[in-house]
């Protein structure tokens, strides 16, 4: 059985282009989760150059990895820092002789290190399919502290088989950077039941992903003018343990293994699934 272990998510406000300033946010926000006890701070979908995917490329992805895994060094804990990827050379060129640039998750060990990178394989919207190549597939999932984690990039949570397909390979966890924009829409003349709102994503889609498939979810967003906020911590029951509200802010919840068995037996799911 894992030993029980505190995941944080922080939310920020990024400024486009400001790395240093961003940086220094996130500095703040992590070590406010860390002073709460957290071993792995999960935080925004490329927040060190702010959410711009048509200019996010413009700036050196290895170097903000680099002071990324300082972060994690320097305060002590896990990190999941979002960045973009670009291969460079001969390997940096698609069959059509475009540039690849991949949007990147990266979790830094408390050493610094740089455990694991996934790409996001569902783009979202006119810039990102315009500037960003799509990942080929779904990461599979790694070992840290005796917990099997996942990593999406906030799209990917809204397909099912994101999520499905890491709690098949064995994830208990998944850890999700992400970048919701504000949406708000009605039905001309029909009540909130013929409505959309991109809150739910996380009040209904990530903690329903949660429970299909028996897994934690730590999903962190940005905040602030364009953006949703409401950064979520969800459960293996389907609800969410931490909900943060609009503005800079930071949950850390207990994620044990207890939990995970119990709502795996109550839900049963994973066993219920045909021979794959």
């Amino acid at each position: 059985m894992s030993k029980p272990i505190r995941v944080g998510v922080v939310q920020g406000r990024a400024v486009p282009g400001s790395v240093d300033e961003n940086i220094a946010t996130l500095r703040r926000l992590i070590e406010e989760a860390a002073e709460q006890g957290a071993r792995v701070v999960v935080t925004p979908e490329l927040f060190a150059t702010g959410y711009t995917p048509a200019t996010a490329w413009q700036w050196d992805g290895a170097e903000i990895r680099g002071r990324l895994g300082v972060l994690a060094r320097e305060i002590g804990v896990a990190v999941v820092g979002s960045t973009i990827d670009s291969p460079g050379g001969a390997a940096g060129e698609d069959v059509e002789g475009r540039t690849i640039r991949h949007i990147a998750a990266s979790f830094f060990s408390p050493q610094g290190e740089e455990v694991v990178r996934v790409h996001k394989r569902h783009l979202f919207g006119a810039e990102e399919k315009a500037f960003i190549t799509p990942g080929r597939d779904y990461a599979p999932p790694f070992e840290w502290e005796g917990w099997r984690w996942g990593m999406g990039i906030c799209y990917d949570v809204e397909f099912p088989e994101f999520a499905r397909s890491q709690a098949v390979a064995g994830a208990q966890v998944l850890l999700v950077p992400t970048a919701v924009p504000e949406l708000e829409y009605r039905m001309p003349g029909r009540s909130g039941a013929w409505g959309y709102s991109a809150t739910s994503t996380s009040t209904l889609q990530v903690p329903a992903r949660a429970l299909e498939n028996g897994v934690f979810i730590a999903y962190s967003n940005h905040c602030g003018a364009g953006f949703t906020g409401h950064s979520c911590l969800a459960t293996p029951f389907g609800r969410n343990a931490a909900l943060l509200p609009e503005g800079d802010s930071v949950a850390v919840v207990d994620v044990d293994s207890a939990a995970l068995e119990s709502a795996r037996e109550l839900n049963v799911y994973l066993k219920d699934l045909p021979d794959r």
